[in-house]
């Protein structure tokens, strides 16, 4: 902040290019330039530290109504006395509180002004109480031999108040000055709009696997997508994680009280509905329960609760659903899907599909990609596996004349019957494939699997040994299907084997097995 005498000035104050405007040059450049800054349609205007007034007298004369204000009487009689017969009112007063009550303007301008007041922060705010919504605040500001404010620094100061800035370079127009000039001379306007940060809203959907099924609900009465299907879902509430807020969902829309260990998280998935915001999907994976049986809760808002095969959906389902469970069926991590303001909520089986899907970071190198797996007889083989995936949770992948696939994660198996396959039974105890081994949450999981197994093809091996036929400490289920395939589900972590001068029950169990006419 620098003291100056203004009313001492006043009399020489014009004598300056910039300040009286009297040359014509000079003028014209700075009537262009404010032509620029200013609203094309009538407007109020307020100018602050209006010295004598010649830049008010530009702007009167381009039609607005101006205010002005000054601190200095000597400066403001000149001012009233060149701006008479303009209808402008001069009023003497402190620029960072002037005397206008509750008048608001379109446009607050000020030339070399803020860089004198004691606090240029607390100024700008009131100034922008002072503007109508959408107002503007035109400042000319500089740097004068090391003294002034930088275009940075009122930058900065604008930022708290407003996102829309607009800088112009006024040192390399020497119109404006009368003379060529080296140091910074700028002009900002900032328009009468606060910060605006984006948001999104968040969601959260659940993916309900009853094996290869999943849960639909039908929506009704809420004003979107209603008569389509979508899956359990609804939005993060403020407090809420999203784990909090699916558990939460799950309650209320089904009726079904999962735990925070019961959810995996499926896929996130950015999403714009046709004409609408963007928002954030979290879409959680958990298995069906029979004890815990869904049911309608909300039936003022949805007409029916219903399961669809993953690889068999309905086509009267939302869109945004549709394409975060046919990511999830191919395994996908993370999916961007973006409408056009022409595309229609609901899927459509021939349109364009919007999913885009982002690459997962981490180095996929040495992970296993798929198992594949030629069978004699691919029917058979598709009700057996397709049955036993998808009840670990694979979801059906790939589909073609000769083989299927399920896909869990990023890896998937393959059964083909292929027509290069040699005639012959599999026979596990000759070189290549003995068995596949999967995890299984839990002992009770394992029981319901392996009681459920014969409907489906698969017999138990070595019941008499179950669940210990892997060692005593080893809980473990081994089937096997038609064509001689073996599977080992596994519940709970296989332990370490013991050293070698001790008891080998893994191994022991081997030797036996070897013995069995299996």
């Amino acid at each position: 902040m620098t003291t100056i005498d203004w009313d001492s000035a006043a009399d020489s104050f014009d004598e300056e290019p910039d300040h009286g405007l009297l040359d014509p040059v000079v003028r014209h450049a700075w009537a262009q330039r404010l032509e620029s800054w200013l609203p094309g349609e009538r407007s109020e205007v307020l100018d602050l530290g209006c010295g004598t007034g010649s830049l008010a007298l530009l702007v009167a004369g381009q039609g607005h109504r101006v205010t002005a204000v000054d601190r200095s009487p000597r400066m403001v009689e000149q001012a009233r006395a060149k701006l008479a017969g303009t209808g402008t009112a001069v009023f003497t007063g402190d620029a960072a509180r002037p005397p206008v009550g509750n008048q608001r303007f379109d446009v607050i301008m000020a030339r070399h002004v803020v860089w004198l007041l004691p606090d240029p922060a607390a100024a700008l705010r009131h100034w922008f109480t002072l503007l109508r919504p959408g107002g503007r605040l035109i400042l000319v500001e500089g740097v004068w031999g090391g003294i002034g404010l930088s275009a940075e620094r009122l930058t900065g100061l604008l930022s708290e108040l407003t996102e829309r800035i607009h800088h112009e370079r006024l040192s390399d127009d020497p119109n404006l000055w009368g003379k060529r000039v080296e140091d910074e001379r700028y002009a900002l306007v900032a328009r009468a709009q606060p910060p605006h940060r984006h948001t999104e809203v968040v969601d959260v959907h659940l993916i309900l696997r009853r094996g290869p099924e999943v849960l639909l609900a039908r929506r009704a009465g809420t004003g979107y997508a209603d008569g389509l299907f979508n899956g359990p879902s609804g939005h993060v509430e403020d407090g809420e994680d999203v784990r909090e807020a699916m558990i939460r969902e799950a309650a209320e829309e089904i009726g079904v009280e999962l735990g925070p260990d019961e959810l995996r998280v499926a896929l996130v998935m950015q999403h714009r509905g046709p004409g609408g915001r963007p928002r954030t999907g979290w879409f959680f994976e958990a298995e069906y329960d029979p004890g815990r049986e869904p049911y309608n809760r909300e039936p003022e808002k949805c007409s029916e609760l219903a399961w669809f095969p993953l690889d068999a959906l309905p086509d009267d389902i939302v869109a945004y659903c549709r394409a975060g469970l046919d990511g999830y069926r191919a395994g996908e991590h993370f999916l961007i899907h973006w409408h056009e303001d022409g595309d229609t909520v609901a899927y459509q089986p021939h349109g364009v599909r919007r999913a885009v899907p982002l690459p997962a970071g981490g180095a996929g190198t040495g992970a296993v990609h798929h198992i594949e797996l030629w069978v004699p007889d691919l029917a058979v083989a598709e009700r057996g596996w397709g049955w036993l995936l998808g009840e670990l949770g694979h979801a059906p992948y790939q589909r073609w004349e000769h083989g299927r696939s399920w896909r869990r994660g990023d890896s998937y198996v393959v059964v083909e019957q292929s027509p290069d396959l040699t005639p012959g039974p599999h026979d596990r105890h000759r070189p290549g494939l003995n068995h596949l081994a999967f995890h299984v949450r839990d002992r009770a999981t394992l029981d319901g699997l392996v009681a459920r197994a014969p409907e489906h093809g698969w017999r138990p091996l070595f019941e008499d040994r179950y669940p210990h036929a892997g060692g005593d400490g080893h809980i473990a289920a081994y089937l096997e299907d038609a064509a001689g395939y073996e599977v080992e589900l596994v519940a709970g972590v296989r332990q370490a084997r013991p050293a070698p001068e001790e008891p080998a029950p893994y191994t022991d169990v081997w030797e036996w097995r070897r013995d069995r006419a299996y």
